[in-house]
């Protein structure tokens, strides 16, 4: 079975066709089907190649839909080669409130992604120009917020404003962790806090939204960006609809909580694709140079 066969093979079992010649060789058992071969699109429902996706930048070639990217995936994408130098690699949660199995779930995410929480901060260069960066990883907990997030933000941004760097923040949360109870709460007016010092100091802070942010990301440091680039189509909000709709008893539009939407109604300044987010932000961090110290 040549390539071409096996790609109609999988397609077809993803698809769910009821053509009989295709149902016979999708049942065939001795069809072995390498695994995360093929990448089905939510949106479009199209069936591509995987390396194909990746060569695209995970964006789909036919709808524009925007993959999901890992903490490691953005910095390669994003930072100049070999400049990437991370803050607090070794920071741990502990359990504040001794969540059952918490420590566990931690552990088994720690092996499966390579992370040690939820975000990856450092220092780098884009496209030459210095610069401090984080990156948030929805595969850890859905990049929820606990105390080890908002504490390497906000030294990252203490950092930044120590040395007079600008903030590049690329966000994907599902908002705060319930597993730190008030003390996940707490991390929003810190890492608020922390952005307010290094804009005091007349520092850029450029946050990019990417799918989905929400919750107490958006309500706090998410928010605060001088300048809010956001990824087509991603969501962004607060409250899901759900709980919207059944607070001011409306029905919301269907493009609520969109990019698009945010940026219409002047809550995100653009929207800019995958493919040119390096060339955009290195291109507004020569426009926006640091102030020289007195």
């Amino acid at each position: 079975m040549g390539l071409e066969d096996l790609f109609n093979v999988v397609k077809t079992r993803l698809n769910g066709s009821s053509d009989e010649e295709s149902t016979e060789k999708a049942d065939d058992s001795s069809v072995k089907v390498p695994v995360n071969m093929l990448f089905k699109c939510p949106r479009c429902l199209n069936v591509i190649m995987t390396d194909e996706l990746e060569k695209n930048l995970k964006v789909c070639p036919e709808c524009n839909y925007h993959a999901r990217l890992t903490a490691p995936e953005r910095l390669r994408l994003i930072t100049d080669k070999d400049s990437f130098k991370e803050f607090d690699a070794n920071m741990l949660s502990a359990n504040p409130i001794e969540f059952p199995d918490y420590e566990a779930k931690q552990q088994a995410l720690r092996d499966s992604t390579g992370l040690k929480d939820a975000i990856i901060t450092g220092e780098c260069t884009i496209r030459g120009e210095r610069c401090v960066i984080g990156v948030m990883d929805s595969r850890y907990m859905m990049a929820s917020m606990g105390s080890v997030v908002g504490e390497k933000i906000t030294r990252a941004f203490e950092y930044a404003t120590e040395n007079r760097l600008p903030v590049i923040m690329f966000t994907a949360s599902g908002g705060a962790r319930m597993q730190e109870g008030i003390v996940s709460l707490m991390q929003m007016a810190k890492t608020s806090g922390a952005v307010a010092r290094h804009s005091d100091a007349g520092l850029l802070y450029i946050t990019v939204m990417t799918d989905p942010t929400t919750g107490g990301v958006t309500a706090s440091f998410a928010s605060l960006g001088d300048i809010i680039i956001a990824e087509p189509k991603v969501l962004i909000g607060f409250a899901g609809r759900r709980v919207i709709e059944g607070t001011i008893k409306q029905r919301l539009p269907d493009d609520f909580q969109s990019a698009e939407f945010m940026l219409e109604h002047g809550f995100a300044d653009m929207i800019v694709e995958r493919k040119s987010m390096r060339r955009t932000i290195a291109h507004i961090l020569k426009l926006h140079p640091a102030e020289i110290k007195d």
